[in-house]
């Protein structure tokens, strides 16, 4: 018989795991996000957000396992019949996902995504690595003892290549490739775990949503234009869909995008760079392509820089986080600005001349409609379904425009200089 555990989470209750599960968070690989914080130097802000990956991962095996049981129970007549999915496999395929939803961020580095800059460009391309290419390069080069050959997996036959090929998306993974939507899509275990625990650990409700709603509505549909089977969310879900964006917009404009914690961001980049260099010889990460790399990429964690900081290293950067003296931010448009705030933003770049440290704006859409969105299905005559995404359905979520702002952030010591020369 096999032996359960429970781990005591603050959002869930217990977290059942079985003792293969339990090797593997036992992996010093996975013991690392113990020492990786969930939202970086966001305490500095909130005091509170110094949770870590470790625990979101456990929270994403826990969520992504009730989805999959809640579809299966739901669709499994149509899985097997129109998918061709086998009535035994669906145990192997939970214990698949539950494997991979647990790895799927061992390959974070130091302070999250704070790191995410400090990531070697790709060969022949614009594009620098992240996170999701190191964590299946780490569970191929670090897993394959404790997944392919563990006793238990005689009963599953998974394999680190099988795992890796799903976190990447690639085709190969067959039928499989549906579960994929469990840990990156719009409706994910991911983003719904992030968002309820980040707001628990940093005290305010902008992550709440109805969870219980969300996983009941839970359904696989069809694709409008290609028929391709798909993750969605039921008619009776909408309104809990919509209250995931509404989460998620504003966990980003009041968490994420945070014009403090944006500093810190910075802060925490630039003193990476000068630690990287002065520990082996180069301002990025070394690339996911060895087993010599990813052991060098995995000695690196928050431990290890704190560590490095306090003995006074890092540079200005380094220093500016040792003191809280981080750069401030002295000009600022609205979140979806004008014409006239980007020309207004333009000018004090150029009366700022010399004095800036850095500008900011988003990098990227905190959510995309369309192809991209939450596809939600429902009836329009009996017997007769059609899936559309939310954003034809919710004029809320179709009002909620990118975040476009710009920042512009100067030295503590040059803000009142700044000030005087902006008034």
């Amino acid at each position: 018989m096999i032996k359960k555990y429970e781990i005591r989470d603050p959002l869930y209750g217990f977290i059942e795991l079985d003792s293969w599960e339990r090797d593997i968070i036992d992996h010093p690989a996975f013991q690392r996000l113990r020492r990786i914080r969930q939202l970086a130097w966001t305490d500095m802000v909130y005091p509170g957000a110094v949770h870590t990956r470790f625990e979101h991962s456990l929270g994403v095996m826990h969520l992504a396992t009730e989805m999959y049981e809640k579809i299966v129970e739901k669709k499994r007549g149509y899985l097997v019949n129109k998918l061709g999915f086998n009535d035994s496999g669906f145990d192997i395929d939970k214990k698949f996902i539950r494997l991979a939803c647990l790895l799927h961020d061992v390959g974070h580095s130091p302070f999250s995504h704070a790191g995410e800059e400090l990531m070697d460009e790709k060969p022949n391309t614009d594009k620098r690595y992240k996170h999701e290419d190191y964590s299946p390069a780490i569970v191929e080069y670090k897993f394959k003892e404790i997944i392919d050959e563990h006793p238990q997996n005689e009963n599953y036959h998974i394999t680190v290549k099988q795992i890796s090929d799903f976190l990447r998306g690639s085709a190969g993974v067959g039928r499989r490739l549906l579960w994929r939507n469990l840990v990156d899509g719009q409706i994910d275990a991911d983003r719904a775990d992030y968002l309820l625990r980040d707001s628990y650990h940093i005290g305010t409700n902008y992550g709440s949503y109805d969870l219980k709603r969300l996983l009941v509505t839970l359904t696989i549909s069809e694709h409008p234009e290609t028929g391709a089977p798909l993750i969605a969310v039921e008619e009776g879900g909408l309104h809990a869909a919509e209250a995931l964006i509404i989460a998620r917009y504003l966990m980003f404009t009041q968490v994420y995008f945070h014009h403090t914690r944006r500093a810190y961001d910075h802060h925490i980049a630039e003193t990476m760079k000068v630690l990287l260099l002065q520990e082996i010889n180069r301002e990025t990460f070394l690339p996911p392509t060895s087993a010599e790399n990813i052991d060098n990429y995995l000695s690196w964690d928050d431990w290890k820089v704190l560590g490095l900081l306090s003995q006074g290293k890092g540079g200005k950067d380094g220093c500016a986080l040792r003191e809280r003296k981080h750069h401030r931010r002295v000009f600022y448009t609205s979140e979806v600005p004008t014409e006239a705030e980007l020309d207004q933003s333009k000018a004090v770049l150029e009366k700022l001349s010399g004095l800036i440290q850095f500008v900011d704006e988003p990098e990227k859409s905190w959510y995309s409609t369309g192809e991209k969105d939450i596809m939600i299905e429902r009836n329009v005559a009996p017997g007769l379904k059609e899936t559309l995404p939310l954003s034809s359905f919710s004029s809320v979520v179709r009002g909620l425009l990118p975040i476009r702002q710009r920042r512009i952030y100067v030295s503590l010591q040059d803000k009142s200089k700044a000030d005087a020369l902006l008034n």
